[in-house]
């Protein structure tokens, strides 16, 4: 398997890549960021999405609850451009991608995908409410995370 260095070779990567791996993948992105948010419940959703060994009903569940998360959070993110409560909101977006239902995804999307992006849009989001400039990349962490699942 050739390394991942970047996006077109992370799509790439996930194209062929069976729902649970994905989603195991996925998990493990939304475990980059879950510091993020102080809401226990999502990183229990993350710690279910990135454990290969999930039972269905825990599954369905958590992503009932990172879902919720997600909803309730997206009212707040317009208010007064409260970078943190966007952060907290793209933490749970990028949850509920991992976790997302067979059924209920399109046609080619990849839920690994949609939660990295999320993943890093919680990450950007949370640079602009501290004033921090980071040197980590979330995308390269990204890359790295995906490099040691598929090795």
């Amino acid at each position: 398997m050739a390394t991942i260095d970047n996006d077109r070779e992370l799509r790439d990567a996930l194209q062929g890549m069976a729902l649970d791996l994905q989603r195991t993948l996925a998990g493990r992105f939304v475990l980059s960021v879950i510091d993020l948010t102080g809401d226990h419940r999502l990183r229990r959703a993350a710690e279910v999405a990135a454990n290969p060994k999930s039972a269905p009903d825990e599954v369905e569940e958590a992503f009932r609850t990172a879902r919720s998360i997600a909803v309730e959070t997206y009212t707040a993110c317009g208010r007064d451009a409260d970078w943190a409560a966007q952060a907290e909101h793209f933490v749970a977006a990028a949850c509920a991608a991992a976790l997302t239902p067979e059924d209920w995804l399109g046609s080619g999307v990849s839920p690994a995908w949609k939660a990295a992006m999320h993943a890093r849009m919680a990450k950007s989001s949370h640079m602009i409410e501290s004033g921090e400039v980071s040197i980590d990349n979330e995308a390269q962490r990204q890359y790295v995370i995906a490099n040691e699942l598929l090795a």
